[in-house]
């Protein structure tokens, strides 16, 4: 089994909403990586394949728009995951690494503006106080280590 699919899976147990979204950009850039790595080798049915699946992946990222609460953001992604969708079937249709690699930047850079709402809305790391510990007065000393 692959590590990263497992890895994946795990991950997304529990997660948060805007976690599995990251999650599913994660796998969407990782198959375009694929296909392009494919289509170097050519190796047709491995880039048909990685393809069809980033744009499965894009079609569920895209199916989870709320457009009724989602407003202006929404139809913005919405037109965007339509977009990568076409320029994906454009580059497969094309065979060409240059349309593959326009959309998995485009999705890098989308994937980064998650990555910082998931860190803007996390909730701040609380350090724990310092303490002052006072030593026991009835500790052990080193005499009773001995043996």
């Amino acid at each position: 089994m692959d590590a990263r699919l497992t890895y994946r899976a795990v991950a997304a147990q529990g997660a948060s909403p805007l976690r599995l979204v990251i999650l599913l950009y994660e796998q969407a850039i990782e198959d375009l990586r694929q296909a392009l790595a494919a289509l170097a080798q050519g190796d047709i049915e491995g880039r048909t394949q990685k393809i069809k699946h980033a744009v499965l992946v894009i079609g569920h990222l895209q199916a989870s728009l709320d457009m009724a609460q989602g407003g202006e953001v929404a139809a913005n992604l919405e037109r965007f995951y339509q977009e990568t969708r076409a320029g994906l079937l454009n580059a497969q249709i094309r065979q060409s690494a240059a349309g593959i690699q326009k959309q998995l930047s485009s999705l890098m850079r989308v994937r980064q503006a998650w990555q910082e709402v998931e860190r803007q809305s996390a909730p701040p790391i609380q350090q724990p106080e310092p303490t002052s510990r006072q030593f026991d007065s009835e500790r052990p000393s080193f005499a009773d280590w001995k043996a």
